[in-house]
């Protein structure tokens, strides 16, 4: 991967994890016109499963937000594997949605989120800015705390 965003990551010191394979009847993108569309992407580190646990229980704010970064870097993963590994063609994050295993009355869906959000603005700039929900849920995939889905608009 080359380019200006490859160069971006970089100097982060951030490396894209191997995009997750499909654990069911969908695909992990769809690109239709100038929008791509990401599959809903969760903690999968580089030793499996992070950050395991209900959010306001099992794990506090601070790694929770850990977690919503790592499943936003599982997004741009996916999302370079579909711009085959040009990620100069993003022009810009249009929408996210973050999804928050919590605790009944956990309310910081938000600032949980914001972990994926603040990852797109660091690397794509003003094009990172996206409008966004952040729900709670009483349960996600695997039992881990985050899952982002994300929509680009791409070149």
């Amino acid at each position: 991967m080359t380019g200006r965003i490859a160069a971006r990551l970089k100097d982060l010191g951030m490396t894209l994890p191997t995009p997750a394979i499909p654990q069911g009847s969908y695909v992990p993108w769809v690109r239709t016109g100038a929008l791509l569309f990401i599959s809903g992407q969760i903690t999968l580190g580089a030793k499996g499963l992070e950050y395991v646990g209900i959010v306001g229980a099992d794990i506090n704010l601070e790694d929770a937000r850990r977690a919503a970064r790592l499943a936003g870097l599982n997004v741009i993963a996916q999302a370079a594997m579909a711009l085959d590994g040009d990620l100069d063609r993003v022009k810009r994050v249009v929408k996210v949605t973050g999804f928050v295993n919590a605790a009944p009355g956990f309310t910081q869906h938000p600032e949980v989120v914001n972990g994926a959000s603040d990852l797109f603005v660091e690397v794509f700039g003003e094009a990172g800015r996206h409008a966004r929900a952040a729900v709670g849920t009483s349960s996600l995939p695997r039992n881990v705390a985050v899952e982002i889905e994300a929509v680009f608009e791409v070149a």
